[in-house]
């Protein structure tokens, strides 16, 4: 049976979140996005660590993993499989930027349908825009999944056509980050390369996993700056993140790209 509330907050679905929420305010909190299955949400001990992780890089206490699984449990049905996203904020305060010395988190379970993605990007890989913004480099937020996203919401708006999926993101030294909604890696040979995200970007929990697999693919792997030519000079790349796992990379802007089947041999190895 599926249930057509689409979300909760913080635990009820008659709750809104109010204008003083600092999330709404000022983006002061930070989220993640899972696929849930028989009301359970795929990987979640890793993408409750990141949470927490996540939240203690800017001084929120994270809910209990109890307390989310029972909000998760509550809005998705035994027989769906769809997206959640939790976002959690650091809850009301008064106008200006300095916080409250006590707050009380807020948190949101918001459902979508899982997205339909297309047969041919299984078969023939996904195509690559290179936006025009860049990423700005802050360290104290390098790798969190914070609610601040204009960045990638000014990328997004750089395309219209049907057959770009996603576009990759450069900081202002020109080095190679991640795309808008996406994880990157670039097969040389051997050695499996993932942007170094130090000073920008997002730390995906699919990233980590296909780190993590690297060895059992019998790949080396190196966390380093690249720039976009030499991306473009590798054996095959592929993008990655926790909805659809990963997908080949067939062209970027007008660069045709060779295709060696990597990103079919992750998805298995991912269980996706």
């Amino acid at each position: 049976m599926t249930r057509f509330n689409t979300y909760l907050v913080n635990g009820s679905f008659d709750q809104a979140i109010s204008p003083l929420d600092r999330g709404f305010a000022y983006g002061d909190g930070v989220f993640r996005t899972m696929v849930m299955r028989n009301s359970l949400p795929d990987n979640w001990p890793q993408h409750y660590q990141k949470l927490v992780a996540d939240c203690a890089v800017i001084g929120i206490v994270c809910p209990s993993a109890e307390l989310l699984m029972s909000d998760l449990q509550q809005l998705f049905a035994i027989d769906e499989i769809a997206v959640a996203k939790i976002v959690i904020t650091r809850g009301e305060g008064a106008r200006g930027y300095a916080p409250p010395a006590i707050t009380t988190p807020t948190r949101a379970v918001i459902k979508s349908p899982m997205p339909q993605y297309s047969m041919n990007h299984l078969v023939n890989g996904v195509n690559l825009h290179v936006c025009n913004i860049q990423m700005a480099h802050q360290p104290k937020l390098a790798g969190i999944k914070h609610l601040n996203r204009l960045e990638n919401i000014m990328a997004r708006m750089e395309w219209h056509e049907d057959n770009i999926f996603d576009g990759i993101l450069l900081d202002q030294q020109d080095s190679v980050i991640e795309c808008t909604m996406s994880n990157i890696f670039a097969r040389f040979n051997h050695t499996l390369i993932t942007p170094d995200l130090r000073f920008c970007g997002v730390a995906g929990i699919t990233r980590q996993r296909i780190i993590g697999l690297a060895a059992m693919l019998k790949l080396n792997i190196e966390v380093k700056k690249i720039s976009l030519d030499a991306l473009l000079q590798a054996d095959e790349i592929l993008i990655c993140n926790s909805l659809y796992g990963a997908f080949q990379v067939s062209k970027i802007g007008d660069a045709t790209l060779p295709q060696h089947g990597l990103a079919k041999t992750i998805r298995s190895a991912l269980n996706v």
